[in-house]
């Protein structure tokens, strides 16, 4: 009888933990452009500032994957959980991914989002170290989730942010 109380304990405070995280991160999913805006806000802060992996896994989609390209165009795919590895070992530094321009192309209850960016070590400081995200979403159960995205950074041979700033 004590486990049967025990586990239905455990799974009543899993759901009452599941219902806080949801309604604390509710307004971060609610738009394409809010979830966008709240994944900058995740890998950007300063040295001070703890890292947000709750947050960062309640926009994405349980089975996101990250892809990252070289500069030789190789392509380095793995899982958001993946992704936290290195990030966790490390000593977190000032770091600021900040958008410079989205184009949202929206069909249904799909979204792909261009996304250029700069990174920066003050928040108030333009850098020339620049990328291009493409982002998939879906819009599920009254939310949009982040299923994969992919990154690519410019550079002398490459300017691929440049490019999609002309773009209109």
């Amino acid at each position: 009888m004590k486990n049967i109380l025990f586990a239905i304990s455990l799974l009543l405070s899993s759901s009452v933990f599941a219902q806080e995280i949801e309604d604390k991160y509710a307004e971060d999913v609610k738009s394409i452009d809010a979830i966008i805006t709240a994944y900058y806000d995740v890998v950007s802060g300063s040295s001070s500032d703890p890292w947000n992996f709750e947050r960062d896994n309640y926009i994405h989609s349980k089975d996101a994957v990250i892809t990252r390209l070289d500069e030789n165009g190789k392509a380095e795919s793995h899982t958001l959980e993946a992704e936290y590895i290195p990030v966790g070992l490390s000593p977190k530094e000032d770091f600021y991914e900040k958008e410079i321009k989205r184009i949202v192309n929206q069909y249904g209850n799909i979204a792909q989002v261009w996304s250029a960016f700069e990174i920066r070590t003050d928040p108030k400081i333009e850098s020339n170290t620049r990328g291009l995200n493409s982002v998939q979403l879906h819009f599920e159960n009254g939310r949009w989730y982040i299923d994969s995205w992919t990154c690519e950074m410019e550079t002398e041979k490459n300017l691929l942010v440049t490019d999609f700033l002309k773009n209109e």
